[in-house]
């Protein structure tokens, strides 16, 4: 979604919304399935009803509504994408449209608005939409558009999360964790009610779509989802006292914009207390849109700092890959190679120098996919230092001179969100508070 976002600002498409109505019920079964009659529905003593099409609560249902929705718009000249199967696209002699499908809420961008009402058209009769027009909230999403380009923001989403937990009147933080914080597995007792924290940080990751500044500390956060203790609450709580204190931040995607990408990696080696794994990081732009970004703990324990770094190279390849795919759905060619910044020279000369590889045979597969895409051209690895590293932003905690420093460059601008998308005091203002007190 967010190179989805990027591309329109960049082009200039026109973003339109919609929702199907009772989308499951649209769904057609393959198998023979039963009921009880319903309550009200007289039929004989015994009998029983066969369904024909799905409803809501079967397993099936939602594996056949995707079957029909993308049966009916394959037949009206969409094409899947392989990529992902969410993405739809369809290129005539006079526009180009795309069609973005999550469950039953559909984002619609094309060139000309006659040709998106012309798909609205086509499924109103296929299944009865509900036509929201220019696209403003989609999936907690706020979006608002200006000739400088696109802004994505999630504030409603947080004010939601301060009031679950009791954080709307707690002191606002200038980082998203205390700087070289370090957690370790067990950090005390248990806490009585895990459950409520696994809510709290499931929420929390959901804000990764357009706070790149929480990543890290989300995934530092999630790590602890089946034993967290009392420090990992009190970290987690003071994550929501600093998204208190950058209430309006989100992603910008500029309508100026070279749609040229470039990528950065980066791996804190050995960062894990418990495992001493190491943790990847990396983050890609398409121009001056942030459009990819992950933290990652590695699957193995790395013997040095540039098989850490080596390691998180063959991770950012693979994305950088996709997203180049995705690219080419959308009609656009990336200019190659891809500049890929690292700020290891030893993992540098790996990928420039093949006598290395003797010497790194327990490297092997990273090895080679990083090595076959130099050669083939797609990548152009340049050495970076340290302090101009971006992904660096994202494998540890910062202070904040240089956390300021690096969010200044990942595309993040603060943002007032129109009335229109309602405030979350008048939803959920009468809930009881998952936690108590807040810190402050």
């Amino acid at each position: 979604m967010r190179l989805f976002f990027a591309v329109a600002a960049a082009l200039r498409w026109h973003i339109h919304q919609l929702d199907i109505n009772n989308a499951f019920l649209h769904g057609y079964l393959e198998e023979e399935i039963y009921m009880s009659p319903p309550e009200g529905y007289s039929v004989s003593q015994g009998h029983v009803c066969r369904l024909k099409r799905s409803l809501y609560g079967l397993k099936q249902a939602s594996r056949q509504w995707n079957h029909e929705f993308t049966t009916q718009i394959v037949a009206f000249g969409f094409v899947q994408s392989k990529h992902d199967c969410c993405l739809l696209t369809k290129t005539s002699t006079d526009g180009f449209l795309v069609l973005l499908l999550y469950v039953d809420d559909i984002l619609v961008v094309g060139t000309f608005t006659e040709h998106i009402a012309a798909v609205k058209d086509y499924l109103d009769r296929l299944f009865t939409i509900k036509d929201l027009g220019v696209a403003k909230y989609f999936l907690g999403l706020e979006v608002a558009r200006s000739s400088q380009g696109i802004i994505v923001t999630q504030t409603k989403y947080i004010k939601d999360i301060m009031i679950d937990t009791s954080m709307r009147h707690a002191r606002a933080v200038t980082t998203p964790l205390p700087p070289g914080i370090k957690f370790i597995e067990d950090a005390g007792a248990q806490l009585p009610h895990p459950e409520l924290y696994r809510r709290l940080v499931g929420r929390l990751l959901y804000l990764n779509f357009t706070r790149p500044d929480t990543s890290h500390a989300c995934q530092q956060l999630s790590e602890f989802l089946q034993r967290p203790c009392q420090r990992h609450l009190g970290a987690a709580l003071h994550l929501v006292q600093y998204l208190k204190g950058t209430l309006h931040k989100g992603l910008f995607f500029p309508s100026q914009n070279s749609l040229e990408l470039r990528a950065y990696s980066d791996a804190d080696w050995a960062s894990c207390i418990d495992t001493r794994r190491s943790l990847t990081g990396y983050c890609i732009f398409l121009g001056d849109a942030l459009v990819s970004w992950k933290i990652k703990k590695q699957n193995i324990v790395s013997h040095s700092t540039a098989e850490a770094e080596y390691r998180s190279m063959g991770s950012t390849i693979c994305e950088l890959t996709w997203v180049v795919y995705l690219l080419m759905d959308f009609g656009i060619s990336a200019s190659i190679p891809i500049p890929f910044f690292c700020d290891n020279q030893a993992a540098l000369h790996i990928v420039n120098n093949p006598v290395f590889h003797e010497r790194t045979k327990h490297l092997d597969i990273d090895c080679h996919i990083v090595r076959d895409k130099f050669k083939f051209g797609l990548i152009n690895p340049v050495h970076v230092p340290g302090k101009a590293q971006l992904a660096d932003f994202f494998t540890k905690s910062l202070p904040a001179p240089s956390f300021f420093r690096f969010l200044s460059k990942l595309g993040l601008v603060d943002f007032t969100p129109s009335p229109t998308c309602g405030g979350a005091e008048g939803i959920h203002g009468e809930e009881e508070a998952l936690f108590s007190p807040a810190i402050t």
